[in-house]
This record gives C-alpha cells, structure tokens and sequence, in this order.
C-alpha cells in the first residue's frame, strides 16, 4: 500500500517561470511536497537565470535555455539516491528563478541634507536627487545574501538598502570628481558616473550590477541658498558697493508698500531703516573708492592745506547709528562684512553718538 501510496504521487517533469511583471527578483519554485522526476524539462528563459539548491546549498546555476535533468546535466545528482529503488526520485532540491532584467527608474534623494567639503564654500549642507537601474548578476550571491529560502524577493523588498547605499556614497562621489558646488548643475554626467563608480562595489558584494546613475537635481537649503545668492549679487555688481545697495533698497520698497497696505508695520520705521541703508551704502561706497584709489585719496589729503576747510558733519542721532549697526549686523552675519569690518565701522559710529 505504502509503494501504491509513492507510485500515485505527482512528478513534476516541467519546470519553468513566467514573470507577472510585479517586480519580483528571486522565486522559488513550488514544490508542495512533490518531487521532480527524472529527466525532467528545465526552461529558462532570457533575462532569467535558474539556482537549484540541495540540502541548502546550491549545487548548480543554469542560464537561458531549455535543459533535461539528468544525472549529466546536473552532476549533484550522482550524489543522491534511490532512483532505481522504488521508483523514488533522486531530485528533491529546491529550485529558484531569478530576473536579471534591469530594474529601472529605481529613485534616491537626500531626505536631509549630507555635509561635504566644497572648494569654493568650504563646509556645506547638499541635497541631490535622481534614478538608478541595476540588475540580479551573481543569482548564487543575492541567494546567499539576500533571498535565502524565502519564496519571494521584490524590487521593494530591497528598495530600502539600496537607496541607503547610494546616499552613503554621495560624499566619496562629490570628492572623487573634484567639482565645486557651482560647477554640479553643469557637469551633471561627470557627478553621475563617479556615484555609480563608488557605489558599484556595494552592490556587487549583493549579487548586483549597478547598471546606471542619473543626477536629476542638485541644490542648497533653503538657508544657504539665500547667502548663495547674495554672494553671488556681489560678483555682479563687483566692486561698486553703492549699487549694491541701491539695488537692495529697490528691491526692499515693494514690501515696504505691501506692508504698508496691509496694515503691518510701521511705514516711518521702514522709511528710517531704508534711508539707513542708503546712507551706509554711500558711505561703503566712498570707503571702497579710496581703497581701490590710494593715489586720489593721497592727493586729495595733499591739497587739503590750500583748499577751503569743508563744513564739518553734523553728528548723527542715536536712532540713526543704532539703525546703521543694524543694517552692519545683518551684512556681516550674511557674509558680506567682516569681523573686522564690522568692529571697525561700529567703533566709527559710536565716536559720532552726541
């Protein structure tokens, strides 16, 4: 009976696996208590490869094509026993497909910023965005590594890891190319291919081939960004001070009158900063002329004997140096100011306090 029992079980004599698009990489391939039979038909189709695994290890991997399992086929089965006791199938192993297609249009991206070192800025906050494509390559690796026995692996299942992986590698990429901040946007390609080059070996240690990077966007914080902008503001205008500052009172004006319109603020108050501001862009301005003119500065002092003694200044209200301090503090804590200039224009203003 028990014999009657072994003859009526179900051989599998085909083995094969269409993909149902869902983004699986490894699946096993069910068994249920069946056993394959001997000489049984194996197919593996393109952008497939097939492991079987004996005893938990794996004892051979097939590419595409259509094999029949035979103990010359498939050496581990000279190993096993009992096909000629009993009619018992010597093939008990497990078997897993896996899909070596690309994975494409796979996203990563700084959820916070990665500080590097830049050349131009020094230390900076930077946040990147893109898409990669990899594929199953070493299908014995990604088992050992990553499927082991589990009946199915999708593309989610490692979406984490991976994405985790390319952040990792953002900095090595950024100091491997050598191209500052400014230069990113333009030479996004170069960027790409040096975080694939430094992520790659990450992915091979899976059983994956990184087959691709693209660098979609490339920016500051917010916060950064603003001081971004106001150097780059001073570079063009150069040297010129005074229309730096012209330019800043103009673009101050229209929120001067939308606050205004709306009732926030004090228009007076507005009014007496912004003259400020002018008032220290003329006198950034002249400072800044006879830094870069020593030769008329020298002259003029020269000539002061002979001419005209000029009207002296009249001393400024307190309102009026503390406004001024105000318009320093905010230049110097963008960047524009100096420590030391800062100190020394403040030391100016308080002598003139009356």
């Amino acid at each position: 009976m028990a014999l009657m029992d072994f003859i009526k079980k179900q051989f599998i004599d085909v083995i094969e696996w269409t993909e149902t698009g869902d983004g699986t990489l490894a699946w096993r391939f069910p068994m249920a208590g069946n056993e394959i039979q001997h000489g049984a038909s194996l197919t593996v189709r393109e952008s497939q490869m097939a492991v079987f695994v004996n005893e938990g290890q794996v004892a051979d991997v097939f590419g595409p094509g259509r094999y029949t399992l035979t103990t010359q086929t498939l050496p581990v089965l000279t190993y096993l026993r009992n096909w000629d006791k009993l009619f018992q199938s010597p093939f008990k192993s497990d078997v897993y497909f896996f899909s070596t297609r690309q994975q494409v249009d796979q996203r990563w991206g700084t959820a916070q910023p990665v500080t590097i070192r830049d050349k131009d800025f020094g230390a900076i906050r930077l946040r990147a965005f893109g898409n990669y494509a990899y594929r199953v390559a070493d299908p014995k690796r990604f088992h050992t590594e990553v499927a082991g026995t589990r009946e199915r692996v999708t593309v989610a299942d490692v979406d984490g890891q991976l994405r985790g992986l390319m952040l990792q590698h953002i900095a090595d990429a950024v100091a491997s190319s050598g191209i500052p901040f400014l230069d990113l946007a333009a030479n996004q390609v170069e960027f790409a291919a040096q975080l694939l080059a430094a992520t790659a070996p990450a992915f091979e240690a899976l059983g994956l081939k990184l087959e691709a990077v693209q660098l979609q966007s490339v920016s500051l914080p917010e916060e950064l960004q603003k001081i971004l902008d106001q150097k780059i503001g001073m570079g063009m205008v150069g040297q010129d001070m005074g229309r730096f500052m012209q330019y800043q009172t103009a673009q101050a004006i229209p929120a001067m009158a939308q606050g205004a319109a709306q009732g926030g603020g004090s228009v007076a108050g507005d009014a007496m900063g912004l003259g400020a501001g002018v008032a220290l862009g003329q006198v950034l301005a002249g400072q800044l002329a006879q830094g870069l003119n020593p030769g008329q500065a020298g002259g003029a002092a020269a000539g002061a004997g002979a001419a005209p003694a000029a009207p002296a200044v009249a001393p400024l209200r307190p309102d009026e140096v503390m406004a001024t301090l105000e318009k320093l503090a905010d230049l110097k804590a963008k960047g524009i100011l100096t420590d030391e200039e800062f100190a020394a224009k403040k030391a100016e203003l308080l002598k003139k306090l009356v």
